[in-house]
């Protein structure tokens, strides 16, 4: 496979190799699910990720989602659920716009401290997130919820990242 993830980071979000996390975070979601085949397929899957403010994540999700506030991400697919078995296949030009993602650095980066995380294992987690979304996972019920978590611990851990939904022993 032949990944190409395009970050766009804008301030407030600190200068960094966002590009190199975002593509091995998309790496790690996608290699477990049942598109990991697509790692030996000759198709270029592009995903775009857009790193802003919590101001225009909040305009996106009033636009699309109707809700007037920020979130921590938003993803926009580009590829119909019901398609993506068989979107490597037959290409017009050897390329698939997966979709895009896009994160709010405020939200983020409140979450992260109250997590007593770091903003690019946050982040990290986000894009993770956002992948599945865009590969057609959902988190409706709590079935949907627990596999699309399980698949987000597995990527996570194979990139040294903490379990993000650690279980409370109360």
């Amino acid at each position: 496979m032949s990944l190409d993830v395009a970050v766009l980071p804008e301030a407030p979000w600190p200068d960094q190799d966002w590009e190199g996390l975002a593509t091995r975070a998309a790496t790690a979601a996608i290699e477990r699910t049942p598109q990991g085949g697509w790692i030996n397929s000759p198709t270029l899957i592009e995903i775009a990720v857009r790193l802003t403010s919590d101001d225009e994540v909040r305009t996106l999700n009033r636009q699309y989602r109707g809700k007037d506030k920020p979130t921590n991400v938003l993803s926009f697919p580009m590829v119909q659920p019901d398609l993506l078995d068989t979107v490597t296949q037959g290409t017009d030009d050897g390329e698939v716009i997966l979709g895009d993602i896009v994160l709010a650095h405020g939200v983020c980066a409140a979450e992260a401290a109250e997590k007593g995380i770091s903003v690019e294992h946050h982040a990290t987690h986000l894009i993770v997130h956002g992948v599945l979304h865009l590969l057609g996972h959902d988190h409706g019920d709590d079935a949907a919820a627990e596999a699309m978590e399980e698949v987000e611990r597995s990527a996570l851990a194979s990139l040294g990242i903490a379990d993000p939904y650690p279980i409370d022993e109360d």
